[in-house]
């Protein structure tokens, strides 16, 4: 019999609702599957009957609990992540029928041995380069592997006509979000940045019986008709670097309040990512893996096509600068940090400017003062 955590009450009331929403859907016979990465195939998910939801931490909450277990040096995402599910404070990881996970980085997947004690975590290891020998073939295994997981975790028969449609549908899902985020290729914008990327992340938490798609299509064509009086002559940014989601308060609303436009994202949810679309005409297995495998992120070596796609944005979106930010331990987008930096100044002379920080609110002061200078080198630009 389903219960609620023994601390639900202490709970605002969002998060109540949350894991009321969740509980209604477990009553009804929904099974979920928890992700933390974009490497994550969900297709195989969705071809096993399950629903995909999405875990990472995106706020302070946990991290003292967490800090128990994991360095303090570990980065803030992996921390609130397990911080989360480990003071049950994460509706879609108490109700997750198992997790799958991925080797993106060598915090997380020590951190998914822990985890494991919490709920059944599968970890899909991930070649650490495109272009090694195998590497394709090697991803295929893992993308079976994962299969069979959740075959027996679900006591389900995942079918090549499952997966076909389950292809389908997320190819439909994936071009969704892409005209949604080139609504911003508008200049002006119509609608801010903010409230793109709210609609294009609510995908990953979408356990209803209503249909995405459609609810995408809405909010794009709602987002076109809009009419900004103080859209003209606002700066343009691209926003690189690590996951975003724990701190868009700090950084992209404050951005967008102070006076410029956040109008592309390049990381792993963003337009770079959701571009790429499965064959829907190959064998399954191996053409969800290669779809996955041209994910362009910094674990990657060499990753050369990160910096392509970085190019292409800025000049597709009309970009006035770049704003990198760096989690606090993410060692792997530190160190292509560099090379972004000689990219936007030295090649494309736009202005950049790099941002370490972590999900606290310490930094914020600080942070909102940058903005506001970068915000005048654009202008002056």
């Amino acid at each position: 019999m389903l219960s609620l955590p023994k601390n639900f009450e202490s709970f605002n009331e969002a998060r109540r609702k949350s894991f009321m929403a969740l509980y209604n859907a477990k009553e009804q016979g929904k099974k979920i599957i928890g992700t933390f990465c974009s490497y994550t195939p969900v297709e195989i998910i969705y071809a096993a009957g399950a629903v995909s939801v999405g875990l990472c931490g995106k706020s302070e909450q946990g991290i003292t609990e967490a800090e128990a277990h994991l360095p303090k040096t570990l980065c803030p995402l992996i921390k609130a992540s397990y911080g989360m599910a480990l003071t049950e404070q994460c509706p879609f990881f108490y109700f997750s029928d198992g997790i799958l996970a991925e080797t993106t980085c060598d915090g997380k997947k020590k951190m998914y041995e822990l985890m494991n004690f919490l709920k059944p975590v599968h970890v899909m290891n991930l070649p650490q380069g495109r272009d090694q020998a195998l590497a394709l073939d090697s991803w295929t295994e893992e993308v079976k592997r994962a299969a069979k997981f959740l075959e027996n975790l679900l006591n389900v028969k995942i079918t090549e006509e499952k997966l076909h449609d389950a292809i389908v549908y997320r190819n439909r899902v994936r071009k969704a979000i892409v005209d949604l985020y080139e609504v911003a290729k508008l200049k002006p914008s119509p609608v801010s940045g903010y409230e793109i990327s709210t609609v294009a992340e609510s995908a990953d938490f979408h356990f209803t019986d209503d249909d995405l798609v459609s609810k995408i299509e809405r909010a794009t064509k709602e987002f076109k008709q809009r009419i900004r009086s103080d859209g003209a002559g606002r700066p343009r940014v691209l926003i690189t670097g690590c996951p975003n989601a724990g701190v868009r308060d700090k950084i992209i609303k404050r951005l967008e309040e102070l006076g410029a436009d956040y109008v592309c994202a390049d990381n792993c949810a963003g337009p770079r990512t959701q571009k790429f679309m499965i064959d829907e005409n190959s064998e399954p297995y191996r053409a969800i893996a290669e779809r996955y495998l041209k994910i362009n992120c910094s674990v990657m070596t060499p990753n050369t096509t990160r910096f392509d796609d970085i190019k292409a944005l800025i000049q597709e979106y009309q970009v006035d600068g770049v704003i990198e930010i760096v989690l606090h331990g993410c060692h792997t987008f530190a160190v292509e940090a560099y090379t972004t930096m000689n990219i936007v100044q030295n090649e494309l002379a736009l202005p950049y400017m790099r941002l370490d920080t972590d999900f606290s609110q310490s930094d914020s002061g600080q942070i909102e003062t940058r903005l506001g200078a970068f915000i005048e080198m654009m202008t002056a630009a």
